[in-house]
């Protein structure tokens, strides 16, 4: 694109040519189910984004107030960066000892040989 002429946002295809919207169904399904922590069965997942490690740890089936207040609890234990996706909890960082230690003191369980 040259200095001299200016971009037309007008062209190209319009919604009216006969493209469609597309509704994909989400990857995950989220549970509206409610679980007390020793009736939860955690696994680890370990991931690389970027080059850098996230742990992942799930999942949860709590109310979403509860599970941001221990997810903002964890981060500060923990001294590290994350998110609550999808009923996941995401940790910057390989920290999966720590993470059990930490729950396993908030009353949750894991599955066998995780």
């Amino acid at each position: 694109m040259s200095r001299g002429k200016r971009l037309d946002i007008f062209v190209g295809a319009d919604i009216e040519d006969g493209w469609a919207k597309v509704d994909t169904p989400r990857k995950s399904i989220i549970s509206d189910e409610i679980l007390e922590p020793s009736k939860h069965f955690l696994l680890f997942k370990k991931e690389r984004r970027r080059g850098k490690t996230v742990t992942l740890v799930g999942e949860f089936h709590l109310p979403q107030n509860d599970s941001e207040a221990l997810l903002k609890a964890l981060k500060k234990k923990l001294g590290c960066g994350g998110a609550f996706k999808d009923g996941w909890m995401e940790f910057q960082g390989e920290l999966k000892e720590k993470l059990r230690t930490l729950l396993v003191q908030e009353g949750f369980r894991f599955k066998s040989g995780h």
